[in-house]
């Protein structure tokens, strides 16, 4: 580094903005809840059902409204207010929760009924996310907005890793009904936080909808930077998932464990995913996006193996620990990628086909890997998604290598 060249920025950075300290603090209690709710359906479906196939289904509902609605939503994030957009997705999402505590309360949730109540989940954050990724440019400069996506992440991860314990503990008490309440509640802070945020930013250009879509779609086509980005999550994506859906299925039937077991094999996975986020920017300052991606790739297989190999809980927690290293390290480098390629005038369009096409491809996963379950065996499937991850980690630098550090970058 020359002596003319600032030192890059600190991870902390971006709490030195007021929007983004509040927004983040709020999104931190808004993710806690939606774990809290996401660890108390997935736990109530294997009381509901023996079908692994249907609990891996719980998880397709969190992600497959995102391939099916997300350039809907990217065209609506750069079409309308963005602030405006993730308060009625906030919104919505608080009213679907809450039903959801009244029909469990009620004794009344049937198996379909739970499917159908995490798939209106699901709609509610397929609109909030594009607006949300596009947001993070109007809370921040631009030098520290890779910072600010990993600090997005540490909030996610940080209520992964203790939200699903706090939830286990809560479901093993009062039920799953106290807990679905909960999230509703978390909802709150946010929706609260966006009503005081009013940030400065020039009318958007409104676009005929499926005008708008076209253009973010002929962009991703065109901008071959982009385009290995979208390769890259797709594959990762759709195995590495299978952990996640999975897991409920393991906990019952191989460690033969409780919703408080669950929660803290969740929490070792989130405490893992704190770690890395931590630490991602400095890595892929250092080592570049392909070189992180495709290693992250090969250690999350090699966390699959005790996994599918093992009954032993300690053995179990330190894999899902490693996989939470290694996924987000790869999501993040991914994000931080997409955005840094996408231009301001369509940024929400293209997160929204970046979110579609990496969470469909997750739900695509989550069915395909809970099918193999039921057909097979638990072990058959974990251990079908390692091999996937490991091939795609030593073929895909060839074939589709993430982009170089100015390849495709757009000054916004």
């Amino acid at each position: 580094m020359s002596p003319d060249t600032p030192p890059p920025p600190s991870t902390l950075a971006p709490f030195r903005y007021p929007a983004f300290r509040a927004i983040w603090i709020a999104n931190l209690a808004s993710n806690m809840g939606s774990m809290i709710q996401s660890v108390g359906a997935a736990w109530l479906m294997t009381e509901l059902t023996r079908s692994h196939l249907l609990i891996a289904l719980v998880q397709v509902g969190a992600t497959i409204p995102i391939l099916l609605l997300g350039v809907f939503a990217g065209a609506i994030a750069d079409n309308f207010d963005r602030r405006r957009v993730m308060l009625a997705a906030q919104t919505a999402m608080l009213l679907v929760s809450a039903a959801l505590t009244v029909t469990t309360w009620m004794g009344a949730i049937t198996p379909l009924l739970l499917l159908f109540f995490t798939l209106a989940v699901g709609c509610g954050t397929a609109l909030n996310g594009p607006a949300w990724q596009a947001s993070v440019r109007m809370q921040v400069g631009p030098r520290d907005l890779p910072q600010a996506i990993a600090l997005n992440s540490i909030a996610f991860n940080l209520a992964r890793s203790a939200g699903p314990a706090l939830g286990g503990l809560l479901i093993s008490v009062t039920g799953p009904a106290p807990a679905f309440a909960l999230n509703a509640i978390s909802y709150l802070a946010l929706i609260v936080v966006l009503l005081r945020w009013h940030p400065e930013v020039a009318p958007p250009k409104r676009t005929p909808m499926f005008a708008a879509i076209a253009t973010g779609l002929r962009f991703c086509y065109q901008s071959d930077p982009v385009r290995r980005v979208l390769i890259r999550g797709s594959i990762f994506g759709t195995a590495a998932i299978a952990l996640q859906a999975l897991l409920p299925s393991l906990v019952r039937d191989r460690l033969h464990g409780t919703e408080t077991i669950y929660g803290l094999c969740l929490a070792a996975f989130g405490t893992g995913s704190i770690v890395a986020a931590l630490f991602v920017g400095d890595i892929r300052r250092r080592w570049g996006s392909d070189r992180i991606v495709s290693i992250s790739s090969l250690i999350y297989a090699a966390a699959m193996i005790p996994v599918a190999m093992t009954q032993s809980l300690p053995a179990i927690l330190g894999s899902a620990f490693v996989a939470g290293l290694a996924w987000v390290s790869t999501l993040t480098t991914l994000n931080v990628a997409m955005q840094l390629r996408s231009p301001e005038a369509i940024l929400g369009r293209c997160m929204a086909i970046y979110q579609a096409v990496t969470f469909g491809a997750m739900a695509l996963g989550a069915w395909l890997f809970g099918l193999i379950a039921d057909l097979w065996t638990l072990s058959a499937a974990v251990l079908a998604s390692a091999l996937w991850l490991a091939i795609s980690a030593v073929l895909l630098p060839m074939l589709a290598p993430m982009p170089g550090r100015d390849e495709g970058r757009i000054a916004n």
